[in-house]
C-alpha cells in the first residue's frame, strides 16, 4: 500500500461549502426538529386562535343574549328597564327598546337621537342575532333581539356587545404564536445540533483516528466509547475490520519478503551456469545475451520487491549525510550514454545541498533517468536548481508523455502504461514506487507532468540543509 504525498487544498467555492455544512448530520437533524415543531406548533396555534376567537365571541353573545332576556323580562312584567339600559355602557354593551314599528323608545345615552340599529324585528318569544357595525363606530357589534309582549303592546329589546375585545385578544394570541413559534423552533433547532453534535462526538473521533491510519502501520485502532449503543457496535466492527486487515497486511508483506529473499540464490545458480555456458563455443551468443538480459531484469524485480517490503514492514533504513544533489544528476550522464549511445542529455546543474541518505537518494534519481532513457526518442534533460527554499530536479523527456489520468497512478506498484507493457522495455513497474517511498521518506514529494516538448516531466524536491553559492552551470549533450 502507497502512501500518497499530500495535496493542496484548492479553494472550495461558499457554494460547495454551504452544501457541505447543510449536508451534514447535525444540520439535518436541527432543521429537521425545527421545522417539525414549527408545523406541530403553527397548526396547534392556529387551532387556539380559531378556538379563542369563537369562544370570546361566545362569552360577548351570551352576555348580550342575558342581559336582553334581563331587560326582556322586566319590560315584559311591566318594570320600566331603564336603569339597566342606562348600566350597558360600562360593560360595552349599549341597548335600545323598540316598538313593533322600530320606533326607539328607550336607548343607552350612546344612542340617544339614533334610529334603530338593527333590522332583526323578532316576535314575542324570538330571540334573533347578527353581526353588524353600528353607525359611527369601526368595530362589529355582536346584535342580540328578543321579542316580549307588554301592557303597552309587542316590544323588541336590542343588545349589542361590542366585538373589539374579541379581536383585540385574538391580535394579541396570533401576535404571540407569531412570535413564539419561530423563537421555539430555533430552540428546539438549536438544542437538537447541540445534542446531536454531542451524540456525534465518538463518530468524530473515530473519523479521526480512521483517518491517520496508513498503509504503513495498521496497529492503530480507534477509540470505543462506554455507550454500549450503536456508535460503539460501529466501533468495535471497524477494529475488527482492521485486525483482518493488520493480518491479511503482515501476511503479504511476509510473502513478499520471504519470496523476494528466497529468489536470490536461484538468480546467483542461474547467472553462474549463464557463465558456464558462455564458455560453450556451441550456444548461439544472442540466447546467451537474451538469457542474461531475463537474468537481469529478474534480478533488479527481486531487488525492488525487497526494498518495498522493507519500507513497509519497518521503513527505509537511512543514514543522514550532506549530499550534492547536482553531483547525483551529473554521474547521470554515462549510465544513460551506456544504456542508450545514441540518446542526447542537456545537463543544466546549480550546486545544491541537502540532507539524506545518498544511496537511497541516488537510486531514486537512477530510476528518474533509466525510466527517461527507456522512453525517450532523442532526448534526455536533466535539471537541478534551488527554488523556494526546496532542492528541485526535473528529468524530462521528448517520448510519448504520460496522460493526463495516469500521472498520479505511475507511481503504484506494478504499473506499466500500454506503451511500455513490452518484456523489452525492461521495465519492472516498481522504479516509480520506490523513487515516490525515497523521497517521501526525505519529506520530500516528486510528481509527473507534461514536458515542454510533449514527453514527460518528473519533478522531485526535497527540503534544502544549506545552500551552496555559486551560479555555474554546465551543459553536455
Amino acid at each position: 500500500m502507497m502512501l500518497r504525498p499530500d495535496r493542496p487544498l484548492a479553494r472550495v467555492p461558499w457554494r460547495v461549502r454551504l452544501q457541505s455544512r447543510l449536508a451534514s448530520i447535525r444540520v439535518r437533524s436541527a432543521l429537521a426538529a425545527a421545522a417539525v415543531v414549527a408545523a406541530a406548533v403553527g397548526l396547534a396555534g392556529v387551532g387556539l386562535v380559531v378556538v379563542a376567537q369563537q369562544i370570546l365571541a361566545g362569552n360577548v353573545d351570551a352576555a348580550a343574549t342575558a342581559r336582553a332576556q334581563q331587560v326582556a323580562a322586566l319590560a315584559g312584567a311591566g318594570t320600566a328597564p331603564g336603569g339597566l339600559i342606562a348600566s350597558g355602557a360600562s360593560d360595552q354593551t349599549v341597548l335600545q327598546l323598540l316598538d313593533a314599528s322600530g320606533q326607539v323608545l328607550i336607548a343607552s345615552p350612546e344612542l340617544v337621537g339614533r334610529g334603530p340599529i338593527t333590522t332583526l324585528r323578532p316576535g314575542p318569544g324570538e330571540t334573533e342575532r347578527e353581526q353588524q357595525p353600528i353607525a359611527r363606530e369601526n368595530d362589529p357589534f355582536q346584535v342580540v333581539a328578543v321579542g316580549v309582549t307588554t301592557t303597552d303592546g309587542p316590544r323588541i329589546v336590542v343588545v349589542a356587545g361590542s366585538l373589539r375585545p374579541v379581536r383585540e385578544s385574538v391580535e394579541f394570541l396570533t401576535g404571540s404564536v407569531a412570535v413564539g413559534i419561530p423563537l421555539l423552533a430555533a430552540v428546539v433547532g438549536l438544542a437538537t445540533y447541540l445534542f446531536v453534535g454531542r451524540s456525534l462526538l465518538p463518530v468524530e473521533a473515530i473519523r479521526r483516528q480512521v483517518a491517520s491510519i496508513t498503509g504503513r502501520d495498521l496497529t492503530a485502532r480507534v477509540p470505543i466509547p462506554a455507550t454500549h449503543d450503536e456508535v460503539a457496535a460501529l466501533a468495535e466492527t471497524m477494529n475488527a475490520m482492521l485486525d483482518r486487515l493488520e493480518s491479511s497486511t503482515r501476511a503479504q508483506r511476509r510473502f513478499v519478503a520471504d519470496a523476494s529473499h528466497e529468489l536470490r540464490s536461484p538468480l546467483t545458480t542461474l547467472r553462474v551456469g549463464l557463465d558456464v555456458l558462455a564458455a560453450n563455443p556451441e550456444v548461439p551468443p544472442d540466447q546467451l545475451r537474451r538469457l542474461h538480459r531475463e537474468t537481469e531484469r529478474l534480478s533488479r524485480l527481486v531487488t525492488d520487491l525487497l526494498v518495498l517490503a522493507r519500507a513497509d514492514e519497518h521503513g527505509l533504513e537511512s543514514r543522514r549525510s550532506e549530499v550534492d544533489l547536482d553531483d547525483l544528476a551529473y554521474r547521470q550522464l554515462e549510465r544513460l550514454h551506456s544504456v542508450r549511445p545514441e540518446l542526447r542529455v542537456d545537463l543544466d546543474l546549480r550546486p545544491v545541498r541537502v540532507l539524506g541518505d545518498p544511496h537511497q537518494l541516488e537510486r531514486a534519481v537512477v530510476n528518474l533517468c533509466e525510466n527517461a532513457a527507456r522512453h525517450a526518442r532523442s532526448r534526455v534533460a536533466l535539471t537541478v536548481r534551488a527554488e523556494n527554499g526546496a532542492a528541485v530536479l526535473v528529468v524530462a523527456d521528448d517520448g510519448a508523455g504520460i496522460g493526463a489520468g495516469d500521472r498520479e497512478r505511475v507511481f503504484d506498484r506494478f504499473v506499466r502504461l500500454d506503451d511500455s507493457r513490452t518484456r523489452g522495455s525492461g521495465g519492472t513497474g516498481l522504479g516509480l514506487a520506490i523513487t515516490r517511498e525515497i523521497v517521501q521518506w526525505h519529506g520530500g514529494t516528486v510528481v509527473a507532468t507534461a514536458a515542454d516538448e510533449g514527453g514527460a516531466r518528473f519533478e522531485l524536491r526535497l527540503p534544502r540543509d544549506t545552500d551552496l553559492d555559486g551560479d555555474a552551470s554546465c551543459a553536455s549533450s
